[in-house]
């Protein structure tokens, strides 16, 4: 994967910025550490199994569910489970943060005069709870959960629907995520630029590289600074 150089990028070229939130804007540790620990540790409590014996149990569904609207429904998983997603988030929302700099990049994005979208696959209820943690959308034009137009993100199709809601020009919108279906949908249906976050987990290495331009961080499409005088 060919990384994007923050002198090379041309932010004249777009008039929407379209971002993921999960491994894009806010850490990915708190839903790794969400779903691959305390789920798996609940669920065993739950039924008396070994912690070992619960992630055997559990592994297959979510895999069997990933990149499908069921993967990132709350309401879903707390009928499948029998456990109350909603109030488990809560509880460990002590762990949701900003990867680094996020907040100064929406920043300086919003002084280029770009229009800047967030579009999640995350449950409305997983969004409130995280907007309310960082607010994320204090910095934000508009915000879409794919819960509202009934498809994931890795659905070509849903990028139309996003379309009759949040008109954009594909030839003049970019998006930034961490997931490579999605990335791979929207360059399908014909965004201009998708690039590819490598580093969405603060706590792991970098994901494997795709086809796609990548960042390790955000802040790396950050334009430069304007030199100061004298200097």
């Amino acid at each position: 994967m060919d990384l994007v150089s923050r002198h090379a990028f041309d932010w004249a070229l777009y008039d929407t910025v379209l971002l993921d939130m999960d491994g894009t804007l806010l850490d990915l540790r708190f839903d790794n550490y969400f779903w691959q620990e305390l789920i798996p540790a609940r669920y065993a409590d739950l039924h008396g199994l070994p912690h070992a014996e619960a992630v055997a149990v559990l592994e297959p569904r979510f895999a069997a569910a990933r990149g499908r609207l069921e993967w990132y429904c709350i309401d879903h998983w707390s009928r499948e489970l029998g456990l109350d997603i909603t109030a488990l988030k809560r509880e460990a929302e002590d762990h949701i943060d900003f990867l680094p700099d996020v907040p100064e990049f929406l920043q300086a994005v919003r002084q280029l005069q770009k229009r800047v979208v967030l579009v999640t696959n995350a449950h409305q209820q997983t969004l409130a709870i995280k907007l309310r943690r960082t607010r994320l959308d204090n910095y934000l034009d508009a915000v879409y959960s794919s819960h509202d137009l009934g498809l994931p993100k890795e659905d070509r199709a849903f990028w139309a629907r996003l379309r009759e809601r949040e008109p954009f020009d594909p030839e003049r919108t970019m998006l930034v995520d961490d997931s490579l279906p999605v990335l791979r949908s929207a360059h399908a249906y014909g965004l201009a630029r998708v690039i590819a976050i490598l580093h969405p987990d603060s706590s792991r290495p970098p994901a494997a590289a795709g086809e796609f331009h990548g960042v390790h961080s955000i802040t790396e499409l950050l334009p430069p600074l304007p030199r100061k005088p004298g200097a």
